[in-house]
C-alpha cells in the first residue's frame, strides 16, 4: 500500500484465476508461457497500469491485482475485466482460457500440481518441503483479497476489531467452491474447509483462521508473529520465509505496508460480482470502525473461539445459519436472532446508500438467489455427473469473459 494512507483512503484488490483448456477445462500449467508471450521473457510480474499480473506458487494460476492502491472500488471491475479479456486473447493460441471460482472441480492436486519454477521458486519449494503443496487448499485454490490501509495503533486496532467481527459472515455472500474431486462434499465453501486444515502441521501459522483479539502492533508481534517465527525455525534454518507471508489467518496484518489483508473471500464468476461483495464489506467495516452501531469495546471483546465456530458453520451451511448470541448481535448493531443472509440484507438496507448502483444490483441478486455456490448447486445438483459439472463450468467461463453474473 502507499505510505500514509489512512482508514478507507485506498484499496488494494487481488483476483486469482486458474488457466484451463478451453475444451476439456483441465488445468494448464502455462502461466510462464503466457507471461513470456506478453513480456518477451519469463517473469513473475507484468505491469499494465492500473492493473498488474503476477504468479504465486503454481504455474496454472494468474493473479490480477491493482498496481497500486486505488481511491475507490467503484468502476474497478471494468479494469479487471479488460485484463481478463486480454489474457484470454493471449491464451487463445494455446487453446486455453481463464476459469473462475475458488476451486477446480476435478483437478487432482497430487498428480497435476506444478510449482512455479522461476523467480522466487526457492520460497515455493521450501513451502512444498514443509507442507506438501500438492493438495486442495494449496495448489487448488483461488481467492479474492482486499487490502485496507491504516496508520498507527489506534487505526489498526479499530480496523482489526471490525474485520474480526465481520469475517464469519463473509462466506455467506462469497462461497463459490461447492465442488472438488468431481463431487459436492457438503460444504458451500470447500476452499475454506481445505484452507483451515492445510497448515495444521504448524498450528501457529493459521491459528483458528479468525485472528486473535490483538489491537496493537506490539501485541500482534508477541501473540502472533513471535510464535510463527519460533515454530518455523526448525524447518526454515536459512530464514527464507517472512512472517508476513507465513501468517495464514483469514485476515493478516501487513505492518510492512500498513494494511490488513482479508483473504477468506472466494473468487466469484466475474469481477462485477467480486467488486460488489468488496463494496459492501468495505462499507460495513467503515460503519463498525466509526462506531455507528456499537462501540469499539463491544466489538473487540467478542470471543475468538465463538467467531471461529460461527465461521465454520457458515462455510458449511451458508447464509441459513442463525446467529443467536446476544453479545455478538449487539456488536453488529442488531437485537434479534437472524439468519446470516438476513443480516447481510439488513446491512444493505441500512448502509447501501454509499454503494454503486451496479454493486447494489448484484448484491440483491445474491441476497435473492444465494451465493454463487448455492446457485451452482441449484444448477448442477448435489450429485452431478461429470458432464453436468463440465457444462456448469463452461457457463462460468462465459460469465468471466462477459463480466456477467451466473443466474
Amino acid at each position: 500500500m502507499k505510505h500514509k494512507l489512512h482508514l478507507f483512503e485506498g484499496y488494494g484488490v487481488e483476483l486469482e484465476y486458474m488457466i484451463v483448456d478451453r475444451d476439456t477445462l483441465n488445468v494448464r500449467p502455462i502461466c510462464d508461457l503466457l507471461f513470456s508471450k506478453i513480456a518477451g521473457e519469463i517473469t513473475s510480474d507484468i505491469e499494465r497500469k492500473p492493473i498488474s499480473w503476477s504468479n504465486e506458487l503454481v504455474n496454472h494460476v494468474v493473479e490480477i491485482k491493482c498496481y497500486e492502491p486505488v481511491d475507490t472500488l467503484v468502476g474497478l471491475s471494468e479494469h479487471f475485466h479488460t485484463q481478463i479479456r486480454d489474457i484470454n486473447a493471449a491464451l487463445l493460441s494455446e487453446n486455453a482460457c481463464l476459469m473462475p471460482t475458488a476451486m477446480h472441480p476435478w483437478m487432482d492436486p497430487l498428480t497435476e500440481t506444478q510449482l512455479w519454477p522461476h523467480e522466487y521458486h526457492e520460497i515455493y519449494e521450501l513451502y512444498n518441503r514443509i507442507f506438501d503443496c500438492r493438495g486442495h487448499g494449496w495448489s487448488n485454490l483461488q481467492s479474492t483479497h482486499i487490502n485496507l490501509p491504516f496508520q498507527g495503533d489506534d487505526e489498526f486496532g479499530r480496523l482489526h476489531a471490525a474485520i474480526r467481527l465481520l469475517l464469519p459472515l463473509i462466506p455467506a455472500l462469497s462461497a463459490a467452491s461447492p465442488y472438488y474431486d468431481g463431487n459436492h462434499h457438503g460444504f458451500k465453501d470447500s476452499r475454506l474447509e481445505a484452507y483451515r486444515h492445510n497448515q495444521q502441521f504448524i498450528p501457529s501459522i493459521a491459528g483458528s483462521i479468525i485472528p486473535e483479539d490483538v489491537y496493537t502492533k506490539a501485541d500482534y508481534h508477541t501473540r502472533i508473529f513471535d510464535p510463527i517465527i519460533r515454530d518455523i525455525r526448525p524447518y526454515d534454518t536459512d530464514g527464507i520465509l517472512d512472517k508476513h507471508f507465513l501468517n495464514s489467518r483469514g485476515a493478516i496484518a501487513r505492518f510492512d505496508r500498513n494494511a490488513i489483508e482479508i483473504r477468506i473471500i472466494d473468487i466469484q464468476e466475474s469481477p462485477v460480482m467480486d467488486i460488489a461483495i468488496l463494496e459492501i464489506i468495505s462499507e460495513v467495516l467503515k460503519q463498525f470502525v466509526n462506531e455507528s452501531q456499537s462501540l469499539f469495546d463491544q466489538q473487540s471483546s467478542i470471543n475468538t473461539g465463538y467467531l471461529a465456530d460461527l465461521w465454520k458453520s457458515v462455510i458449511k451451511e451458508g447464509g441459513d445459519v442463525i446467529v443467536t448470541d446476544r453479545e455478538y448481535l449487539q456488536a453488529l448493531g442488531l437485537k434479534d436472532p437472524l439468519k446470516v443472509m438476513h443480516i447481510w440484507s439488513d446491512f444493505l438496507q441500512n448502509y447501501g446508500e454509499s454503494l454503486s448502483p451496479e454493486s447494489t444490483k448484484q448484491l440483491k441478486l445474491i441476497l435473492q438467489r444465494g451465493s454463487l455456490a448455492e446457485r451452482m448447486l441449484n444448477s448442477a445438483g448435489d450429485k452431478p455427473s461429470f458432464e453436468d459439472i463440465r457444462e456448469l463450468y463452461h457457463r462460468l467461463c462465459n460469465c468471466l469473459e462477459e463480466n456477467t453474473p451466473f443466474q
